[in-house]
């Protein structure tokens, strides 16, 4: 039997890995509880269902069968793991007032390997009114919207229409044409000082620009998170002033938060620019990787020294916009594409050193996670509030995570402890620099 190889991209997440920097993608879900015992109830359901979600069922294991076709040594596979227990990863804890915090020192723990990389940790809370559900995925088991896929596989069944089917991705050969990689890295590496300074107009977005020490991060392993929640009527007033996208705004938002939050802690926003990766999903239905990751992104510089909240958001639109003409395939936030040119062993062991080359390629990642428009329920309790939750890259401080949600937008921050002990103030700093662009623009 052939086996289920990963994705390149899935063997690259799963050999970046280590101890202080787990791979794994985290949503902490709130719902309204209709009794204090509605917790328990929960995860009861929660791990019920998992046995019956094949997805979940699949462990990740080492392949090493030199005269296998595909060529598959060093490389990994999914397989059913033949002694699946669901409640080995659903975890009912004690109530907590502080869900933030709960789920924070459960995303600094690395998922167990030897079993399907994923949990659920159901938290319920002190008050009786309400309970929470933090999930964690390995990055190499799904990307934002299987991860999102398999969570909602778990909730109450809803009455959804039947999907229209999509034609077939069309076929590709087994193995990528080598002759062209030295073209390809040169590209990308010519690309690069280009992509940095992409909106070329924009004069603090380019020459002179540079990171924040506050964005830098020795590695402890240390994990906080923080959430906030906006008004998308709000995003949209923004929008339907001064033009671009939604996306657009959600990143000039991060711009203007992060400057007023430099500005409190004393550190200087005087020509701070940091380099934002924004990753771009190619994935497509019915490939022979369904469940892989298929990403590219787009890499910006965030003009937090800008003090004109409008015109951030015109760096930001610009910057994006010359992103989108030039396309996902080019540039130097198009690296995760290289992953597909390097064979199995390769990933294995540059594994480790390409861990700690992010910091090199970028200062923080700023990414949106899919999010269906119907309410969801767990057990009859609808949710209420979803903060997607990105991994943390070596050497980095930050990264930040975006979804709508029912007529809300769920900004989820994850840092290292140690280096933001502050997180909620830059939360707050979010729900601030809405307000700001609305009196900007007059909307």
């Amino acid at each position: 039997m052939t086996p289920d190889l990963l994705a390149p991209l899935d063997l690259a997440f799963w050999n970046i890995e280590s101890a202080q920097h787990p791979m794994h993608l985290g949503a902490l879900g709130v719902f309204s509880a209709h009794s204090p015992a509605a917790g328990a109830h929960a995860a009861e359901l929660l791990a019920a269902r998992a046995a019956g979600v094949p997805g979940l069922r699949m462990r990740i294991r080492d392949v090493w069968q030199p005269l296998a076709f595909p060529p598959s040594f060093g490389s990994a596979a999914r397989e059913p793991a033949p002694d699946f227990e669901p409640l080995d990863h659903v975890r009912l804890h004690a109530p907590t007032a502080n869900f933030p915090a709960a789920a924070g020192r459960l995303m600094e723990r690395p998922l167990q390997r030897g079993r399907p990389p994923w949990e659920a940790h159901v938290l319920p809370g002190e008050d009786g009114t309400s309970f929470a559900v933090f999930f964690k995925f390995h990055h190499a088991l799904a990307d934002g919207l299987r991860a999102l896929m398999l969570a909602a596989a778990l909730m109450d069944p809803l009455d959804l229409p039947e999907p229209r089917p999509r034609p077939a991705e069309p076929p590709r050969g087994l193995f990528p044409d080598v002759r062209k990689l030295p073209d390809l890295v040169r590209g990308t590496l010519s690309d690069l000082g280009r992509a940095l300074d992409i909106g070329g107009s924009v004069a603090r977005a380019t020459l002179g620009a540079r990171s924040s020490p506050a964005l830098t991060s020795q590695p402890t392993g240390t994990r906080r998170i923080a959430g906030v929640a906006l008004d998308l009527d709000d995003v949209h007033r923004v929008r339907k002033s001064v033009g671009g996208t939604v996306n657009d705004v959600l990143i000039a938002v991060v711009a203007g938060a992060l400057r007023n939050w430099l500005d409190e802690r004393g550190d200087s926003s005087e020509g701070v620019a940091p380099r934002a990766l924004i990753p771009v999903s190619r994935r497509r239905p019915r490939t022979a990787h369904p469940q892989g990751n298929r990403l590219s992104g787009y890499l910006i510089r965030l003009p937090v020294d800008d003090p004109d909240p409008l015109g951030r958001l015109r760096s930001v639109r610009t910057a994006m916009d010359a992103n989108k003409d030039a396309g996902p395939n080019r540039g130097a936030g198009a690296v995760a594409l290289l992953a597909d040119h390097v064979p199995p062993l390769g990933h294995r062991l540059g594994g480790p050193v390409v861990g700690q080359a992010a910091r090199l390629l970028f200062d923080i990642l700023v990414t949106s996670v899919p999010l269906p428009s119907l309410g969801l329920k767990l057990g009859g309790c609808p949710l209420t509030e979803v903060y997607p939750l990105a991994p943390l890259a070596r050497g980095q401080a930050l990264a930040v995570a975006v979804s709508t949600y029912r007529g809300r937008v769920h900004y989820g921050l994850v840092a290292d402890a140690q280096a933001v002990p502050d997180l909620n103030r830059l939360a707050r700093a979010l729900s601030e620099e809405v307000e700001t662009l609305i009196i900007a623009c007059g909307a």
